[in-house]
């Protein structure tokens, strides 16, 4: 079964109590690149991304910013 990256940037906000607009401002990541990732929009991942919304969220997991998920055939 093939696999996916999901940035969990909807729970993100919602667990710290922000909007997206306030997370893109405290990790200065482009509002519109947070919507892509949140959309699964984004083909691929800046790494420097989860590292600055890590850093402005003081999450020390990469789990709770990122997961990897099974996808199905007419997922595709």
């Amino acid at each position: 079964m093939k696999k996916r990256i999901v940035v969990k940037i909807a729970d993100l906000t919602k667990k710290h109590k922000i909007s997206m607009r306030e997370l893109s401002r405290l990790s200065k990541v482009r509002h519109a690149a947070l919507s892509e990732l949140t959309n699964g929009k984004r083909e691929s991942i800046n790494f420097s991304h989860i590292v600055r919304i890590a850093e402005a969220l003081n999450i020390e997991d990469i789990r709770e910013i990122i997961d990897l998920v099974d996808i199905s055939e007419d997922q595709e």
